[in-house]
């Protein structure tokens, strides 16, 4: 396998580029491709679950041991599968949008998408207090809670109030998708098919990263999770065939480097 060039967007695609990878090299894979439903050439997949399953299987071979991978998609996007010869899913986290626009005539409005987070193994690192988020329940109330019996003596005792927060569970609501007056959205073409929201990204790698990993990112889009790498000082290695959205994404890595360095000489 060639060694391949670290904190840059190769313009390549994403399954030739895989293979090329050394093996159990990467710490976190951030995974946002083709979802397969929609006209976007690049999202003209076939069979969506069939396409995943030869994600999933390249991924495990370049991912380390204990190493994450989140993969989004829709809701049925690997139902159909068999990826436990490959990696563990952990959860399918709920990334919840009420907020959409679209309108269902014949059945419910999809208000969702989907990160299956899986690991290959045992999860070597979860870093909860980098991801809190505040608890909805009143402080009184919790501490009452936590006065019985099962949480004061019992199994449950590990659940007592946090005052950095909570565990954000597998339902987000609290981070809202892009919308044309998002600041950091690049471009319209980019709004909720390929941009996804750097605070969304940011919990991913906060969460199964440390400072100094590598974070492999196989469809790079506008370039938001090499963006997140280099402001939260994580290596990383991206893919993108569209050359446009691959100048972008390099452009917004050079704009928080050069930020970064002007902020140092102050």
């Amino acid at each position: 396998m060639n060694e391949i060039v670290e904190n840059k967007i190769h313009c390549r695609d994403a399954l030739g580029f895989t293979d090329t990878m050394p093996s159990e090299s990467v710490d976190l894979i951030i995974c946002d491709g083709p979802y397969g439903v929609t006209s976007h050439d690049w999202d003209q997949v076939g069979n969506i679950q069939e396409y995943n399953l030869g994600l999933i299987e390249r991924f495990s071979r370049v991912m380390k041991p204990g190493a994450a991978l989140y993969l989004f998609g829709k809701c049925d996007c690997i139902d159909f599968i068999d990826y436990r010869p490959y990696l563990n899913l952990g959860t399918k986290i709920v990334w919840y949008q009420p907020s959409r626009l679209a309108q269902g005539r014949r059945s419910y409005t999809n208000n969702y998408d989907v990160i299956c987070y899986f690991t290959k193994g045992r999860v070597e690192q979860f870093n909860l207090d980098e991801i809190r988020v505040a608890q909805l329940v009143e402080l009184e109330h919790r501490r009452r809670c936590e006065n019985v019996p099962s949480v004061k003596n019992g199994p449950y005792g590990k659940t007592v109030f946090n005052e950095k927060g909570k565990n954000p569970g597998n339902v987000w609501g609290d981070i809202k998708q892009l919308t044309y007056k998002s600041k950091e959205l690049l471009s319209r073409e980019l709004l909720n098919t390929v941009q996804k929201p750097e605070k969304l990204i940011e919990r991913l790698v906060k969460a199964s990263s440390s400072e100094g990993d590598l974070v492999y990112d196989p469809f790079s889009g506008s370039g938001t999770v090499p963006a997140v790498c280099a402001r939260h000082d994580r290596r990383f290695v991206a893919c993108e065939l569209n050359p446009e959205y691959a100048t972008l994404g390099r452009q917004r890595v050079k704009a928080i480097h050069e930020a970064g360095r002007q902020l140092s000489l102050l």
